[in-house]
């Protein structure tokens, strides 16, 4: 697999007002049983606290951006949640049954999808044997790799490419693919394994900003329609409050606020860690994009 990276000079900083005009209301009142549940996280390295009992939850079809500054803790909460890493202590429960520590490929076949800050997919392979071979992968994980025929296989694709608005480049190699469109492919993959949470590590990094906003109200749309939950690191402001139902902000491996998006932009000491002052704050998608974790 490989990663198919930006465009140079397509994540500088928009002007203007932003383009991202998403509802935010609809996942808000999700169940009273939340698919994540994350309780008392704790992740340290070379005795430097990552996260330092972290507690927080993400309902059925609820849009959560998990944000903060660089080395806050948003990627060690990420690698705890899918498996890539084990808490020192805490837990993880996904609808109620406890996923931590479990390695990853045990996570993904309860349920949990994952998207990418730069997407993958085999650049050999055509946007359709992407998403069949991602398909075959998933029905391998429950032991019933042989079980779809390739019939079967070809109409599940059909499906999940329509999903994402992708059936009109089905027969297209992904190496030439524009990198929104292949951002797109990567989102029809994380769907395939039909997962009831769904982490997306900075989604639209590498997207210029009519593209941000195409593919968070995709990405809304398929969240509130099947009930999924989500859960998004974002350093581009105007996706966070165009698209979460709620924000919860890292500083230093802790909680530092959490509530909508216009508690958190009005938040004092959010402005005085991440945001910058109140103006900036209003016109966030002047930042600049920070690095990877």
């Amino acid at each position: 697999m490989s990663a198919t990276g930006p465009p140079q000079g397509a994540n500088s900083a928009p002007s203007g007002g932003s383009e991202l005009e998403l509802s935010t209301t609809v996942g808000a009142h999700h169940s009273s049983a939340p698919i994540l549940k994350v309780t008392g996280l704790a992740k340290a390295f070379d005795g430097v606290h990552a996260l330092d009992g972290v507690s927080f939850e993400v309902g059925s079809g609820e849009r959560v951006a998990l944000i903060g500054p660089n080395g806050a803790g948003k990627t060690t909460c990420f690698n705890l949640v899918n498996g890539q890493l084990r808490p020192d202590a805490g837990a993880i429960e996904l609808a109620g049954q406890r996923i931590d520590g479990q390695p990853p490929q045990a996570i993904a076949r309860r349920g949990v999808g994952r998207t990418f800050q730069v997407a993958a997919t085999f650049a050999s392979m055509t946007v359709r044997e992407n998403v069949a071979l991602a398909l075959l992968a998933h029905a391998g994980k429950h032991g019933a790799m042989l079980a779809g025929s390739p019939a079967e296989i070809a109409e599940g694709a059909q499906a999940l490419l329509a999903r994402v608005d992708c059936l009109d480049i089905a027969a297209t190699h992904c190496a030439t693919l524009a990198y929104g469109t292949a951002k797109r492919v990567e989102l029809a993959l994380a769907l395939a394994g039909a997962p009831r949470l769904l982490l997306m590590d900075e989604p639209t990094a590498g997207l210029a900003q009519g593209a941000r906003a195409a593919l968070m109200r995709l990405a809304s749309e398929l969240a509130l329609r099947d009930r999924i939950a989500v859960l998004f690191t974002e350093h581009d402001m105007d996706v966070v409050f165009g698209f979460a139902d709620r924000v919860i902000v890292l500083d230093r491996g802790r909680i530092i606020a959490e509530g909508t998006p216009d508690a958190i932009r009005a938040d004092a000491r959010v402005q005085a860690v991440y945001l910058g002052t109140p103006t900036l704050a209003r016109n966030s998608s002047s930042l600049p994009p920070e690095g990877a974790q």
